[in-house]
């Protein structure tokens, strides 16, 4: 399926009731993946809910990416950029289109998609209820540029390998203390692990978006 150049991949609740309106989580994937990926890290979670997965529109063996990068910690600013709106639109389709609360939207991401999730919740505000960032960072131009809303109304689970290799530890550490500082109700998780998602990961934000959510 396909909206804007966008394929993803859809997960609907068992049985949808005319006149209910559902929670949604938006996932995007890390460098190389694809949007199969990312769907295991959505088994634990209990609610009856929307489910897309993106792909990104990139082709980067052996999967996509949604945006390059110009240098270390830097993506480059037009592609991220519009890749950003691309998401947003494709946020407002979805809320066209499908019974989604509106006062239940997530996202979540992995790497690139953990960096393109916290912008979007900087950018959106209190439109997201709740962030899962695995592994990602906030860009400078992004901190230092961007109108940035209230977070007061947001939720984030952040968090990082302590030995990652490719984003490195402290730049999660930053991305949840400037979350925090502009109001939003995040925590931080650290693991013993290098650039990957956890079992003891998956198990901790599982039951922080089941608290959430209900």
């Amino acid at each position: 399926m396909m909206k804007d150049q966008l394929i993803y991949e859809l997960r609907s609740p068992e049985i949808i009731e005319a006149g209910k309106k559902y929670p949604v989580i938006f996932l995007l994937h890390g460098m190389g993946s694809n949007e199969q990926d990312m769907m295991p890290l959505v088994s634990g979670i209990e609610r009856e809910l929307f489910v897309f997965s993106i792909r990104g529109p990139i082709q980067q063996p052996p999967g996509y990416a949604f945006f390059t990068i110009e240098g270390y910690g830097k993506p480059q600013r037009d592609g991220f950029e519009g890749a950003i709106n691309v998401i947003e639109n494709f946020i407002e389709y979805a809320e066209e289109k499908y019974p989604i609360d509106a006062d239940e939207i997530y996202l979540m991401g992995f790497s690139q998609g953990a960096i393109l999730s916290m912008t979007l919740g900087l950018r959106l505000g209190k439109r997201i209820k709740g962030i899962i960032a695995l592994s990602g960072y906030i860009p400078d131009f992004v901190k230092e540029e961007y109108d940035i809303r209230p977070l007061d109304k947001v939720s984030a689970f952040i968090s990082h390998g302590e030995y990652d290799q490719v984003l490195p530890f402290e730049w999660g550490l930053d991305a949840e203390a400037f979350y925090k500082q502009h109001g939003a109700n995040s925590t931080f998780s650290a693991y013993p692990v290098g650039h990957t998602v956890s079992k003891e990961n998956y198990n901790d934000f599982t039951v922080w978006f089941n608290k959430l959510s209900k």
